[in-house]
């Protein structure tokens, strides 16, 4: 007989307005069968003379004043996997705990139970049930089977690694001559340590590590404004192997959702705190910087593939661009009824034509066979043409992944030589 999985933990974090929010917080909680839950004023530490915190400014100072409950609930008898239905339940479930008494949900982290509890803070405890787990449901929830996906998109090869970095520095060197007058975010692939160093031993990993250089983990920045010409230039140069190129425009696409990304990720922080959502000057002009290029690559929308013109018509969607193209040009792609990709063309196409009843029912939709989505439209707070926004990317460049394939590998004393020939 095989033996029972460790039982899996999950610390939730909520942020209160006051501590008698936060108690009464915490006692629901209790009652839902966490065994451990306590509460503490933001940012305790800073009020403890033994802590590292001790004295120093608030790290959230939005948040002074208010009150923090963590809560560990224990569950078990289960792979991880098999919870992850219910789990999503749960946090959705704690997630308006804390909108009925003011606040919001912070966040949570995961472990084997037994971890968890052994570093759990115990200062401000509340609550202890020793040994208590949360009741699990008889069967287990599951998810939806997903409906079955639309037609194959034609296959693109992302390119031999070096012949690869070899056509990005060629569209540097004719774009800006010369480091001194690249962009920050390009500077290093004109830097002659960069020409002679180890070659790349797949093109995901330079592809990765130019994306993390025009927006490190995935953050705008003035730097990532500047990058967008450069970037628009390689989605549009041939020499480019296709499905490096549609790598690039699904970093595109990323960039353009970064705003309506972070309003939906913090739109429950945004009501309880009583404010209104500022999108940062770094993502508004990124996405400005992309749909001001954006004519450029809808100029080739006859000669691109299929899954090029599905990223191209999303990202038209994300920069609020009016292109004669994009909205008819869906009806041309493969999408039959009932697919998954049916309904990210239907959110495409009420994106694009500001069809407000559309977007409700193409949500819907996606929720019904996407956790991702439905997790994110349980948020009281949401505009529901940002929550749009905010998942677009994910949605389509999970599709077109299936066409980009990666090339064999040749060996790296070929691959060598590509750099050099700068």
């Amino acid at each position: 007989m095989s033996a029972a999985p460790p039982a899996w933990g999950v610390q939730y974090t909520l942020s209160l307005p006051s501590e008698d929010a936060a108690r009464a917080a915490a006692a629901e909680l209790s009652g839902m069968g966490h065994r451990l839950t306590a509460v503490r004023v933001h940012d305790h530490f800073r009020f403890v003379p033994s802590s590292f915190w001790y004295g120093r400014p608030s790290t959230d100072p939005e948040l002074e004043g208010w009150w923090q409950v963590f809560s560990l609930a224990v569950y078990s008898g289960y792979e991880r996997m098999a919870l992850e239905p219910f789990c999503r339940s749960e946090r959705i479930r704690v997630a308006h705990v804390a909108h009925a008494h003011g606040g919001f949900q912070q966040g949570y982290s995961e472990g084997h139970a037994a971890t968890l509890e052994g570093v759990f803070t115990r200062d401000g405890l509340v609550h202890e049930q020793a040994g208590a787990d949360v009741a699990l449901p008889c069967p287990l929830p599951k998810d939806r089977a997903r409906p079955p996906a639309g037609p194959p998109w034609k296959c693109s090869e992302v390119g031999e690694p070096a012949a690869v970095v070899q056509a990005v520095v060629a569209v540097a060197e004719r774009m800006y001559g010369s480091e001194e007058d690249a962009p920050d975010a390009v500077k290093w692939l004109l830097d002659e340590e960069f020409a002679f160093a180890e070659p790349y031993g797949s093109t995901g990993d330079f592809l990765g590590d130019l994306a993390d250089a025009v927006a490190h983990q995935g953050t705008c920045t003035d730097a990532t404004v500047g990058a967008v010409p450069f970037l628009m230039e390689l989605v549009c140069d041939d020499e480019v192997a296709p499905g490096s190129r549609l790598v690039l425009l699904g970093d595109l696409l990323r960039l353009a959702a970064s705003g309506p990304a972070a309003e939906v990720s913090l739109a429950d922080r945004i009501a309880a705190l009583g404010g209104a959502w500022e999108e940062s000057a770094a993502d508004y002009l990124t996405r400005r910087a992309i749909g001001s290029e954006l004519p450029k690559l809808l100029s080739r929308w006859e000669d691109e593939s299929d899954a090029v013109r599905f990223a191209l018509a999303a990202l038209t969607a994300l920069c609020g661009t009016r292109d004669q193209r994009a909205l008819p040009g869906l009806a041309a792609l493969p999408a039959p009824a009932g697919s998954p990709r049916a309904d990210v063309v239907s959110l495409v196409a009420a994106l694009l034509s500001d069809d407000r009843e559309g977007l409700v029912s193409a949500l819907n939709g996606l929720a019904s066979w996407s956790p991702r989505v439905a997790e994110k439209a349980a948020g009281p707070n949401l505009d529901v043409q940002s929550l749009g926004l905010a998942v677009l990317p994910d949605l389509v460049l999970e599709d077109v992944a299936s066409g980009i394939v990666a090339t064999t590998p040749v060996p790296a004393s070929s691959r060598r030589e590509a750099p050099a020939s700068r």
